[in-house]
């Protein structure tokens, strides 16, 4: 009679799965709750305890480590000298293992946990089983995900010998380990405060596989963080499936308004960098002000919304061809609203980045790490470098472009003004082309660019930029300052009457 181990902490479907298995003559081994839960629903089961002869001891966390388990588990059937092996010393194989593991990433995610608690949920007997059955899984079936009991079950009742099935099982249990292993890494790093340590492993999981990647030809997939933070938290409350290019430019609105928490906003994306992006009164203003940016550009837009969304505003959404929004709630009319688009992806919730989680770039051979970049929006250390000061009014645009700039591709170049963006230069090679596109962008939608302010990503490196700015009536600029240039450039606003701030920060976003 074949023999299953069965030792899980989420126990969903694993008594259909053992009772299946024992409908088929399997016998069956547990332990503590596995064992109790599988008793309480009339099926026959065995102790671990009885198998090793050695009882539970150190509250638990010593039951199946022992050679009665490993060496049922690691010998190998085609091999005489380990039959005979397991024979000698009175063991008996075991076929199958069915393991998941102690919630760990659950319980250091929570809020409050004890040091104390999370440490005794990192699991060791479940990954030593798993493993061993991994290795071994020319003779072991090794199961770690609930979701593989169907079709074990199937198999082993349609009475398949299916080795490509058990190979693909134990590629599972390796992942699932090695993603448990990093998540508590991290842990570890994150209690002493390194967020660089030594080593790093990325803790995934595929989500979803997507239709294509950023072209179509390209084979694409989106992985998530175990814990579901992030675009994974939020739900989908109608259209078509994401794609590739959706999450990416997902992700550049929300990067957009992630400075305007707290306060009413909109960003409309195109290819993860804004074409508008403006605060208002309600979301409706807020949109109606971030659309008059570039209505051109925002058609096959992603939007981003910091307050809820109303029928009013779906409404408006609604007249224009976009392929996903995304706001914290909608309303039952909104959702109606916005329904009538099949294809429009509606996302809800709110996105939130993990606690000190990490920026990564991919380059060949390796990725680079980096902080989270800090958007931060206090004056506190703003220093105004011209002799006009500007005025507060000055100061409250400034502030918004400031914010506004940080998520645009560098060079970038926002004018703005009552808390909107008529005009993004971005992306380009150099920042006098990038302060000619926002004022072209502006006065191409019929903006009056004269007493707007400007915000540049990083500093002015000559004065032609500043030139510029007062080609096109700008009345004060926001930039870091740190060029070698700064006082030719301070001297360029003094000579046109343009206040100046420096903010003594980049916000490269390459």
């Amino acid at each position: 009679m074949p023999t299953a181990l069965l030792s899980v902490s989420d126990k969903t479907g694993v008594t259909d799965f053992a009772r299946g298995l024992a409908d088929l003559g399997w016998k069956l081994i547990s332990t503590g709750g596995t064992a109790k839960a599988l008793r309480e629903a009339g099926i026959n089961v065995r102790d671990v305890s009885e198998v090793t002869n050695f009882p539970e001891m150190l509250d638990g966390r010593v039951k199946t480590l022992h050679p009665a388990i490993h060496g049922a588990l690691l010998a190998r059937r085609d091999l005489p000298e380990h039959v005979r092996a397991l024979a000698e010393a009175h063991i008996e194989p075991i076929d199958l293992v069915a393991v998941n593991l102690y919630p760990f990433e659950e319980t250091a995610a929570r809020a409050g946990a004890k040091p104390e608690e999370i440490i005794e949920q990192i699991d060791i007997g479940g990954p030593s089983m798993l493993r061993s059955a991994a290795k071994n899984f020319a003779s072991v079936t090794v199961i770690v995900d609930p979701a593989d009991y169907v079709r074990v079950l199937a198999a082993l009742q349609a009475g398949d010998d299916d080795l490509d099935l058990r190979r693909l099982l134990a590629e599972k249990v390796f992942a699932r380990t090695a993603a448990y292993d990093s998540a508590i890494a991290h842990w570890f790093a994150c209690e002493r405060e390194e967020i660089f340590p030594e080593r790093i492993a990325i803790p995934l999981e595929r989500a979803t596989m997507l239709r294509y990647g950023e072209n179509p030809g390209q084979r694409a997939a989106f992985y998530v963080e175990r814990n579901k933070d992030g675009i994974a938290a939020l739900a989908q409350k109608g259209g078509k499936e994401l794609s590739f290019n959706n999450l990416l430019d997902l992700e550049g609105a929300l990067f957009a308004t992630d400075p305007f928490e707290g306060e009413i906003a909109c960003a409309i994306v195109k290819h993860t960098s804004p074409s508008g992006l403006a605060t208002g009164s309600d979301s409706l203003e807020a949109y109606k002000k971030a659309l008059a940016c570039d209505p051109v550009s925002a058609f096959g837009s992603v939007i981003s919304f910091t307050a809820p969304v109303d029928d009013g505003t779906a409404e408006a959404v609604s007249s224009l061809f976009v392929e996903c929004i995304v706001a914290p709630g909608f309303s039952p009319g909104a959702l109606e609203i916005l329904g009538r688009k099949k294809n429009l992806r509606v996302l809800e919730g709110r996105a939130e980045w993990r606690p000190h989680a990490l920026d990564y770039k991919r380059v060949r051979g390796g990725f680079l790490a980096q902080e989270r970049a800090a958007r931060d929006a206090g004056r506190e250390e703003w220093k105004v470098v011209t002799t006009r000061q500007p005025t507060e009014t000055e100061l409250k645009d400034l502030q918004f472009a400031w914010r506004a700039v940080g998520s645009v591709k560098s060079n970038a170049i926002v004018l703005a003004r009552d808390g909107a963006t008529i005009g993004i230069g971005a992306g380009q090679m150099s920042r006098v082309d990038a302060a000619f596109l926002s004022v072209h962008k502006a006065r191409l939608v019929g903006h009056d660019t004269k007493g707007s302010v400007m915000g540049s990503d990083a500093f002015f490196p000559f004065r032609d930029g500043v030139e510029q700015a007062a080609e096109a009536g700008v009345s004060a600029i926001v930039q870091p300052g740190g060029s070698v240039r700064d006082e030719e450039v301070i001297k360029a606003a003094d000579e046109y009457n343009i206040a100046m701030v420096f903010t003594g920060k980049r916000q490269f976003r390459h």
